[in-house]
């Protein structure tokens, strides 16, 4: 990838009240990452996807306006609505994640920085170097911070824990549980994209030999399982989440938790319902925006 060649943006301004569903629905589209800043002066959020290919303007936008109609029928602001497509200096977006990604503390058990941070880890505090790429989950988003949250109290230090990842994406989950002590590791994603970018992240924080990421699809995996894992996190729309209970469930070892992600708030008792059927209670949970997160365990 040439260093001089530009990036095209894609963004959408918007209200923080509908930042996180217009996050969702722009990265969908674009099968990417986005990421949505909120300007406390102005009061708007701006929600961006950089590509380096050049966009389809047309097709592109009918789409993002079809996504924002749904959103506002879900009851949701939207605000300006306002669509955008743009050339971005490579330089300009590089420096640009320096200003809005900042280290992010569960505890004093672990850190999740940027390279450039200076910010020093405390005594034992675990360190995960994350930069922020074209593809990437930097811990930010409620449900990603959830589920290190999860994985730092889950953690019983002296004794072997094994952990599941079921779409990993820029692999933090996955590197924070093998800096954490968790043992084997495993994690996966559908999108090529993303485990290639898992990989090197992993590598540049040197646990790609304590860890194994691969491409899978959750709605082909066997029924029986080989393993069985103390810990399993699915951060997956709720949709699949349900239809894919059994192979999910099938997973996580007796007296284990499950974790589960990235559920709209409104679809959450829907999400519980369905996994008490297979005789797992809520045991934690959060709410923040529209998104919910819980834990789960065997009764």
């Amino acid at each position: 990838m040439k260093k001089n060649k530009p990036l095209w943006r894609i963004s959408v301004t918007t209200s923080l009240e509908a930042e996180d569903a217009v996050t969702e629905m722009l990265g969908g589209l674009l099968d990417a990452a986005a990421a949505g800043y909120f300007n406390l002066e102005t009061g708007v959020s701006m929600v961006s996807v950089f590509r380096d290919e050049k966009p389809d303007g047309r097709k592109i936008t009918a789409e993002i306006t079809a996504g924002l109609k749904n959103i506002a029928a879900c009851g949701l602001n939207i605000g300006a609505g306002k669509i955008e497509i743009d050339k971005v200096k490579r330089e300009d977006w590089a420096e640009s994640w320096k200003r809005h990604f900042h280290p992010l503390e569960i505890g004093k058990t672990l850190l999740v920085k940027p390279s450039w941070s200076k910010k020093r880890p405390l005594k034992n505090q675990a360190v995960v170097i994350l930069d922020p790429g074209l593809s990437f989950g930097t811990g930010q988003h409620p449900t990603t911070s959830f589920c290190l949250n999860e994985l730092v109290r889950g953690r019983k230090v002296g004794t072997p824990q094994s952990f599941l990842d079921i779409g990993t994406g820029s692999g933090i989950l996955a590197i924070a549980a093998a800096k954490l002590g968790y043992q084997p590791v495993h994690a996966f994603d559908f999108d090529p994209e993303s485990v290639r970018v898992a990989r090197d992240n992993a590598k540049k924080n040197r646990v790609d030999t304590k860890l194994k990421l691969t491409r899978g699809d959750i709605t082909k995996l066997p029924l029986k399982p080989a393993r069985q894992y103390d810990l399993v996190c699915a951060n997956l729309i709720s949709n699949l989440l349900i239809a894919e209970k059994h192979r999910i469930v099938n997973r996580l070892k007796a007296g284990g938790t499950l974790v589960l992600a990235g559920i709209l708030a409104v679809e959450f008792h829907e999400v519980e319902r369905a996994f008490a059927s297979l005789k797992l209670k809520l045991v934690a949970k959060s709410v923040e925006n529209e998104w919910c997160s819980g834990a789960f365990c065997f009764i």
